[in-house]
């Protein structure tokens, strides 16, 4: 099994520091609004990859923080005339509504950045200690220049380490690349007390201190969006790794953009999609599959085309395991109907050529179903396992709701002859329009309707 590992820019093979737990950090949300496609990306392939590693038989360890305390937060609680509390608290069960919606597995701990200011203040004063860091003013900075490897993540050159900093100007800076561990309070602004004074923790440090709380000082896999490599995961390596002399993680993984008209999505660029938006307006299944259409490290177009064969994809796929239900058995999947997928797997989470592994197997299945015989039925039902298996492990289908559901295929089965009766009294009533309209909508759905001197039937095609 091999990860692409963006410190050394090549795939590597997995080995991880414990073999009887894999430990992964995922940068959250900073809970100031609702969130976006182009973040449920970036959740959605860490809530894979923990679904793969379990499937392979890996006991994981899953932190995501939430950041809520922030500049942000602050800002938007004041346009809206709330506390920064009561916003990111509103905010972050917005976010776990959101998550369950799109069927993203809770992690193992959300901490927030709020109930670990005293690991925080404990991280900042060693840096503090080791000359790593300096106070003015009741803040404090790091010394970017105390660590030799600054830059190494992101592979930047000294002179251009500013370029897409969330740096502040500030004059009293010994070197402008120093970045903030803790602010100075503010007047109006939430703060807690330190050793330098009344204060808030700076972004960077809320997230070093929340994963070595809860995962060590060293960590398997930390994952998170592209846009966070520099400075952010950048600055998360050069306060832990001098605080503690070890390496913070041992795989960094970043989640490409989600763009929209060719454009990165996303609320500074005015262009993006909520994810409950989407969600009103396309089932679960066919919003992760969309999300994991492409590989994870390659960008990814929101657009109305790409939802819709993610629909007409999901039609299929459940259309041949409607079918291959009457030879359910509880028999283990051979080895070889699921080789392709875990090799797609096994090469640095490749879901894009996982799926086509997966429509591979529904298109020789739907052949063999067409061609039945009962010699093949023992065949079909380790098809069956094999499908229900890999599409659980990227959650596009869920056996607890679709195995043994006469009752939806009888709630499905009068939902279409309820349409019908609607259809043949527009007939009676010479509305073509609406006859046609409901024919077309019911193929789209692979419902085919025949009308006959008897009336109507319908069938379901594949």
């Amino acid at each position: 099994m091999k990860i692409y590992n963006s410190l050394r820019r090549q795939l590597e093979d997995f080995v991880p520091l414990n073999p009887e737990q894999v430990s992964i950090y995922s940068c959250g949300p900073t809970v100031y609004d609702y969130i976006h496609m182009g973040n449920a990306r970036t959740a959605l392939v860490t809530d894979i990859i923990r679904r793969y590693l379990v499937y392979k038989g890996y006991n994981v360890k899953l932190v995501q923080n939430l950041t809520d305390i922030d500049d942000k937060i602050i800002n938007r609680a004041a346009e809206l005339g709330v506390s920064a509390k009561q916003l990111a608290h509103q905010n972050g069960e917005a976010f776990f509504e959101d998550s369950q919606r799109l069927g993203i597995q809770p992690a193992d701990v959300h901490p927030k950045a709020t109930e670990h200011i005293p690991e925080m203040i404990d991280l900042i004063q060693i840096l503090l200690d080791k000359g790593a860091a300096y106070v003015i003013d009741g803040s404090v900075y790091y010394r970017v220049n105390q660590f030799a490897e600054y830059g190494k993540l992101s592979n930047r050159k000294p002179e251009d380490l500013l370029a897409g900093a969330r740096v502040e100007i500030d004059e009293r800076k010994e070197d402008p690349r120093d970045f903030d561990m803790w602010k100075a309070v503010k007047p109006g602004e939430p703060s807690w007390e330190s050793p330098w004074g009344r204060g808030r923790p700076g972004w960077h440090i809320e997230c070093s201190a929340m994963a070595m709380k809860h995962l060590g000082e060293t960590i398997d896999i930390h994952a998170g969006g592209e846009d966070l490599q520099f400075p952010h995961h950048e600055n998360e390596i050069a306060q832990s790794e001098l605080a503690t002399g070890t390496p913070f993680a041992r795989y960094w993984m970043h989640v490409a953009f989600l763009k929209i008209d060719g454009k990165r999505m996303g609320k500074s660029e005015h262009n993006f999609i909520l994810l409950r938006d989407a969600l009103d307006n396309y089932p679960t299944e066919v919003i992760r599959h969309f999300l994991i259409s492409a590989h994870y490290r390659h960008p990814l177009d929101y657009n109305r085309e790409s939802l819709t064969k993610s629909e007409g994809a999901l039609r299929r796929l459940n259309n041949c395991l409607d079918a291959l239900k009457n030879y359910y058995e509880d028999i283990e999947p051979s080895e070889t109907t699921a080789s392709q997928f875990t090799l797609a797997m096994d090469t640095d989470f490749n879901t894009a050529q996982a799926l086509g592994a997966i429509f591979t197997l529904v298109g020789e299945v739907n052949k063999s179903l067409s061609t039945l015989d009962e010699a093949a039925a023992p065949v079909l039902a380790q098809a069956y396992q094999a499908l229900t298996e890999t599409c659980q492990v990227l959650g596009i289908y869920n056996t607890d709701t679709q195995i043994d559901d006469g009752d939806n295929v009888q709630q499905r089965d009068q939902m279409i002859n309820l349409l019908l009766e609607i259809r043949q009294d527009a007939r009676n009533r010479k509305d073509w329009e609406t006859s046609d309209k409901i024919r077309d909508r019911l193929k789209e759905l692979n419902i085919e309707i025949k009308d006959t001197r008897e009336g109507t039937t319908w069938k379901i095609i594949s």
